[in-house]
């Protein structure tokens, strides 16, 4: 894959998702969902974000398991494979990234967070060697899978914005969903990643990656996995949170039925 393609994807990327964000998503949005004109100005644009991220979510978190499965060329050699689908995969994803970290400074009273920013510049700062180099693209997709988490994440804030009830059918499942994926497709696979990084530490396919790539490669695994740490702990323990809140309630209503009786 040449360098013009991949800037195209990368660019065309880009548009496409501040299309979704501007004109696509609150057409959508109303039609669907009629809450959504009853929002405020900055909800609906936080909304706007999340259906964006939920598509980018969707669509790269889906290639990225085929990748990591069924892609022989990335599977046979994981520092340099290259494999044209997980640098097109790759390639979105930057697009998405530079989109939304535009977004994030230009609505930074709505939706900024600099765990966010810290967030895209380090993805960005990754990718963009697996782009340049043509290395780690198996790696890359590998960490990308995580991103399946992020539609129960942002349907959880759907939730909320629509004030749903915290203990209704719905926001119960998805809660519970969101805990399980978050932490198989986030944490589950921390161990194995890093136990891959020792068992080629010291590899002549390693060796040839270079100090600056090799760094790059820890470093960014490292930040972008305390995140995802932190994150679990948050989400843990709201789950937790309403798990307890859901066994008073039902504490409450059998004994106040045992005082009817």
């Amino acid at each position: 894959m040449d360098t013009i393609t991949k800037l195209g994807t990368i660019f065309a990327s880009f548009v496409v998702f501040q299309l979704l964000f501007h004109f696509v998503s609150s057409w959508f949005s109303a039609k669907i969902s009629p809450g959504f004109n009853s929002l405020s100005c900055e909800k609906k644009i936080e909304w706007n974000s999340r259906v964006v991220s939920t598509c980018h979510s969707l669509v790269v978190g889906i290639f990225s398991l085929y990748n990591c499965f069924f892609d022989e060329a990335a599977i046979a050699d994981p520092l340099w494979g290259d494999s044209v689908l997980a640098n097109v995969n790759i390639a979105v994803t930057s697009g998405y990234l530079i989109s939304d970290l535009l977004l994030l400074i230009f609505y930074w009273r709505a939706i900024g967070d600099k765990l966010f920013v810290i967030h895209h510049f380090t993805v960005l700062y990754a990718y963009q060697f697996v782009l340049k180099e043509g290395v780690l693209a198996y790696i890359a997709s590998f960490r990308l899978v995580a991103e399946l988490s992020s539609p129960f994440v942002n349907q959880r804030w759907f939730f909320e914005a629509l004030k749903y009830p915290k203990f209704s059918k719905a926001n119960v499942i998805n809660g519970v969903l969101m805990t399980v994926v978050f932490f198989i497709v986030r944490i589950a696979v921390i161990p194995p990643l890093y136990y891959f990084i020792y068992s080629v530490y010291g590899s002549e396919p390693y060796i040839r990656l270079g100090l600056l790539i090799q760094c790059s490669w820890v470093g960014s695994c490292v930040v972008l996995d305390v995140m995802n740490i932190m994150w679990m702990i948050k989400i843990t323990r709201g789950c937790i949170k309403v798990i307890s809140l859901i066994r008073q309630e039902k504490a409450k209503s059998r004994l106040q039925n045992g005082k009817l009786n």
